[in-house]
């Protein structure tokens, strides 16, 4: 069973969905579960974690009720403020929505030095007590900071979203990769597949484009922590649905049957929790 870990819902407005700009005009419009529902069909995935998108309860809200009415999310990952002094409070209420399976927040959009803020250290180091994730989303530049940020809490399970967003546009790779080595050091961490697409020059890539980036990322993580993700629809603006799992498929197609079951679905179940219906 395939299981995409990384996709989004929206129903849009320019004000809430700020960081779609002019250069993304196609995500400037709803995208909901029936907007995708016919292609994971199509590929053969059985279901879905959706992400949260912006810094709101209001949209962890939205996506806990979509995924009650469409059974193809399995999974939420929501936002709370986890800088509040009283984030606790909303931990233990959100913990009565057995949705949601974790946390994020949106790092990449914050200074350097964010991760090593005391506050929101304090709201991640609480996230153990209800079992719940915690999404990593950076840019490589903080990735000196992740790997301080995951050594403070041995306990807690951190997913790396889009691999740690690599700069395959300017193909610079040697700095990424030794701070993806370090990062993987620690058990704790896991690292999806996903929104490599956006990373690339947008429709005009080549699939050996990727290959430098997926092996550092095998090689450092291996198939027990890897996630199989497409970052729907943001995947959109460089290209479709199934060129990206079809290009994941022939990185491994000499790979066994069993590492491909832990990459394309296990893992997200395993990491997730997730239950399939």
């Amino acid at each position: 069973m395939t299981i995409d870990s990384h996709v989004h819902f929206w129903k849009y407005d320019k004000i809430g969905y700020a960081w779609i700009d002019r250069s993304m005009k196609t995500l400037q419009k709803n995208y909901l579960p029936p907007d995708i529902e016919q292609t994971l069909k199509r590929n053969g995935v059985g279901g879905c974690v959706a992400v949260q998108a912006i810094p709101a309860e209001v949209e962890t809200h939205f996506l806990v009720e979509l995924s009650r009415t469409y059974p193809l999310i399995l999974g939420v990952v929501g936002w709370t403020d986890l800088q509040s002094p009283g984030v606790e409070e909303r931990l233990q209420y959100f913990s009565h929505y057995p949705q949601i399976k974790g946390f994020r927040h949106i790092v990449q959009a914050e200074p350097d030095d964010f991760l090593y803020n005391a506050d929101f250290r304090r709201g991640v180091g609480l996230l153990k007590t209800y079992n719940y994730t915690y999404d990593l989303l950076i840019y490589p530049r903080q990735l000196r900071a992740a790997i301080n940020f995951v050594a403070e809490f041995p306990e807690q399970l951190f997913i790396l979203d889009h691999c740690g967003k690599p700069a395959i546009r300017e193909g610079r790779l040697d700095e990424w990769k030794a701070g993806i080595e370090e990062l993987a050091a620690f058990p704790n961490t896991c690292c999806k597949l996903s929104g490599l697409f956006t990373e690339a020059e947008w429709k005009n890539w080549s699939p050996g484009d990727f290959y430098p980036y997926l092996d550092t990322v095998f090689n450092a993580f291996g198939t027990d922590r890897l996630l199989y993700g497409s970052d729907w629809p943001l995947m959109l603006l460089s290209g479709i649905y199934v060129q990206w799992k079809s290009l994941l498929e022939k990185y491994m197609e000499h790979f066994s049957p069993e590492d491909k079951e832990k990459v394309f679905g296990l893992n997200a179940l395993r990491y997730y929790t997730l239950q399939m219906t």
